[in-house]
């Protein structure tokens, strides 16, 4: 056994975890580390490498890692080949239209679900809000906040993938009840952040036609179109259909061996992947722990209502760990003895960790999208805590009747 009981070692490990990410450690070295410190604490030494070992082979890890990996690769490639300006630009010209160019932009960027990815929208998205008068603020709360509508219903995103791997359910099912909260944050996002603005001059044809933007829109954006095919069309595992879209991008860019090696040579790309790996061994050993038994008592005692602990622990977690990934992995670890994952309570999950990752203080594209537009964080959550608040109460709502 371990030196202290699992209630004891799973707070220091916690508090572990948040100090690492005060100091901003990679989340993929810190959740690893935490897993770490939390099996060495509680568990009898001399199991803890046979239950690396089995995590380590675990096929949901693997098949996780692995469309993390690609997904990164794909991420990479696509800002080194500078195919995502040609992306982002076709489509400002085609749509010529600041209000919904800024609705739209961000969430096309968005599909590349990659670490701070919307500092790569902000250029355009700052261009266009300029025409709208909007000030420093709400340039950063637009571009953050629809850049991240796409997500919960994004097949190919790591953080949901994952959230039907650990809950054994299909990605399907969880996004269709996911639709709803799209909805409502594309509507909060409009009327917090656009509604009253003044209605942008539209822009002077530039020589291009229509034709020829939405040829290039639909070349440069063809990579993403067949991952997502490859997955919700053909039912491919995503951690094969990733490597499709990265096959898909080189043969359109065409890059030349040394940008194609610069994703490889990346820590971003590895840290990410680490980061999924570490989600799931953290899982493992709090399930070792026991902690799942003796948190479920003490709800059964406590008589804390289900809907609760959905909405509020996961919220709270990725809003401190400034990570949807996180927020789903240890609310799940907590709470998998005690609840019965359905897509009910699965999406309910994934959304509360995922909206309270939206406004966190860590999170990196608010971070860098306010640094870009030289906005400070305490302007912005008077935008951010109602657009949220409302997302969360579709998400609860829909869980309640649905």
């Amino acid at each position: 056994m371990g030196f202290v009981d699992p209630l004891t070692a799973i707070i220091v490990s916690f508090c572990f975890l948040g100090v690492m990410i005060y100091k901003h450690v990679n989340l993929g070295i810190t959740l690893n580390l935490a897993a770490l410190l939390l099996a060495l604490l509680s568990l009898d030494w001399q199991g803890i490498p046979m239950m690396i070992y089995e995590t380590s082979v675990d096929m949901r890890m693997i098949s996780v890692v692995s469309a993390t990996f690609g997904i990164m690769v794909m991420s990479q490639l696509y800002k080194e080949t500078k195919v995502i300006n040609d992306l982002s630009e076709s489509l400002s010209k085609i749509i010529n239209n600041s209000k919904l160019v800024v609705s739209i932009l961000p969430a096309i960027v968005g599909l590349l679900p990659v670490a701070g990815g919307a500092l790569m929208s902000a250029p355009l998205v700052e261009a266009e809000t300029d025409k709208l008068g909007l000030e420093a603020d709400r340039k950063t709360y637009v571009n953050v906040w629809f850049r991240h509508t796409i997500f919960p219903v994004y097949p190919i995103s790591q953080v949901l993938i994952l959230t039907a791997m650990l809950t054994g359910l299909t990605v399907t099912s969880i996004i269709l009840r996911q639709i709803p909260v799209v909805i409502s944050m594309v509507v909060i996002g409009y009327l917090i952040g656009l509604w009253k603005c003044p209605k942008s001059v539209k822009m002077e044809n530039s020589g291009t036609s229509l034709g020829s933007e939405l040829k290039r829109f639909t070349i440069t954006f063809s990579p993403i179109l067949a991952t997502i095919i490859a997955v919700v069309g053909l039912g491919v595992d995503v951690s094969i259909a990733a490597f499709v879209g990265v096959a898909a991008l080189l043969v359109i860019a065409k890059p030349s061996l040394k940008i194609c090696m610069n994703p490889f040579i990346n820590w971003a790309t590895y840290g990410i992947t680490l980061a999924a790996y570490g989600a799931f061994l953290l899982q493992d050993v709090v399930k070792a722990t026991g902690f799942s038994e003796i948190f479920g008592e003490f709800l059964v005692n406590g008589s804390v209502n289900n809907l609760l602990l959905l909405a509020v622990i996961p919220a709270v977690l990725a809003f401190f760990t400034g990570s949807p990934l996180a927020g789903v992995a240890i609310s799940y670890s907590m709470l998998e003895g005690v609840l019965n994952f359905t897509s009910k309570n699965a999406a309910l999950l994934y959304a509360s960790s995922y909206l309270g990752y939206i406004i966190a203080p860590t999170h990196l594209c608010l971070v860098l999208t306010a640094d870009y537009f030289k906005c400070s964080l305490d302007k912005l959550y008077k935008y951010f805590i109602p657009s949220l608040m409302f997302s969360l109460g579709v998400a609860i709502l829909l869980y309640l009747l649905v």
